[in-house]
């Protein structure tokens, strides 16, 4: 009896979980809305850095004090400097006393000493140094007040339209504010440059000074040590700002990045940006759907060119955001372009990919020429007709 119990009591279970599994209970997708209740910090963003799209926000485009993000668009200016060849790491340089005397965050640098370019972007991404942010822009401009109007000028160029800057540092003054959604679209920027990956995922570290006396570097971000996937960003706190922080995160295909200004205190706001990427991870994905080798191999006959074909390539990559666990169909379609004539300039415009999305165009690629190609001279015309002339 008591054998036939315990395997009646088996088959219940069994059932119970066939109609759970059945219903879907147990194998429904993660994703559900955030709510903006569940964060106390004042705005908030979360952006997918492949696509742009926004993933969640709370109060993105109000204009708040930003603190030391400020330094981000010092960064951001620094290393365009650097790729432009205006400037390079190795460079020394002599750090004035108004740098030097800068209070706040700070790594001590030495009035009239010589330091490289390098080390002063070393200090200011990860130790969030005032001192070497004020040496950078004397640098670069001459005074720290001709930079900011660079900074001004750069924000427009971005589109960081409830952004405005007064100084370099993100030291509380008059008229300097950004927004949740500009500061995401900053650091994206920021991003791109080959510079700053060279420091941004420093953890600890050391700048040797002129006299060999040393400064303890630690990354103001500790994302950068205990979030998974978390190589960038920028911390900053004031009594006006409260405790801010703008980071981003790879795993797999998907970066994204999140900010959380106005926070209570930096426990809140490493806790909260932190829950903020769980959030994007968990319930989204990036799918490529064009790569750069989406066509290699394919070429386009080319009329009166000095070659036949004409090899192309998508503009871009492509991805697109999707809700994990959905059942959406995407495709791709190729159309080039007709009766192509030479020359032809390298990028092009030969033809497009249309993205398909459960039957709708969603978006477009340009197909471009992977190089020039001349037009065909008289002596390339015999030699082609040479070539192609059969005898019966």
């Amino acid at each position: 009896m008591f054998k036939k119990n315990i395997l009646l009591a088996l088959i219940a279970l069994i059932l119970s979980l066939s109609l759970i599994l059945s219903q879907g209970i147990l194998c429904q997708p993660c994703y559900a809305k955030e709510k903006k209740d569940d964060y106390s910090a004042k705005a908030l963003y979360l952006m997918d850095y492949n696509t742009g799209e926004v993933l969640f926000e709370k109060n993105s485009q109000e204009k708040l004090p930003v603190a030391s993000i400020v330094k981000l668009m010092t960064i951001c200016i620094t290393c365009q400097k650097l790729d432009e060849g205006a400037i390079n790491l190795d460079q020394k340089v002599v750090v004035s006393e108004n740098a030097a005397g800068m209070g706040g965050s700070q790594v001590f640098i030495e009035a009239n000493a010589e330091y490289t370019i390098g080390d002063l972007l070393k200090s200011t991404i990860v130790s969030s140094a005032n001192d070497a942010s004020v040496a950078l822009a004397e640098v670069i401009s001459g005074s720290e007040e001709n930079f900011v109007e660079l900074m001004n000028e750069k924000a427009q160029k971005l589109g960081l339209k409830n952004t405005n800057y007064s100084n370099c540092t993100g030291l509380p003054t008059i008229n300097q504010f950004s927004s949740a959604e500009d500061t995401a679209k900053l650091l994206k920027e920021v991003f791109s440059y080959d510079a700053y990956h060279k420091y941004s995922t420093i953890w600890m570290d050391t700048l040797l000074h002129p006299n060999d006396r040393e400064s303890e570097l630690v990354n103001t971000n500790k994302l950068i040590r205990h979030y998974e996937g978390c190589d960038g960003g920028k911390t900053g706190s004031t009594s006006e700002a409260g405790y801010c922080l703008v980071a981003t995160a790879k795993r797999g295909n998907m970066r994204l990045i999140g900010v959380v200004l106005g926070a209570e205190n930096g426990k809140a706001r490493f806790a909260e940006t932190s829950k903020l990427l769980n959030y994007g991870f968990l319930n989204f994905e990036n799918k490529l759907v064009v790569s750069k080798s989406f066509t290699d191999d394919l070429s386009i006959e080319v009329i009166g060119g000095e070659q036949k074909n004409a090899y192309i390539e998508p503009e871009k990559e492509i991805y697109l955001l999707l809700k994990k666990n959905s059942n959406d169909e995407i495709s791709t379609e190729i159309k080039l372009s007709e009766n192509v004539k030479a020359p032809i300039k390298k990028g092009e415009n030969l033809g497009e990919i249309l993205i398909v999305k459960n039957n709708e165009i969603i978006q477009t690629v340009n197909l471009v020429s992977k190089n020039d190609i001349e037009s065909a001279s008289y002596f390339d015309i015999l030699q082609n007709i040479s070539n192609n002339w059969k005898i019966a």
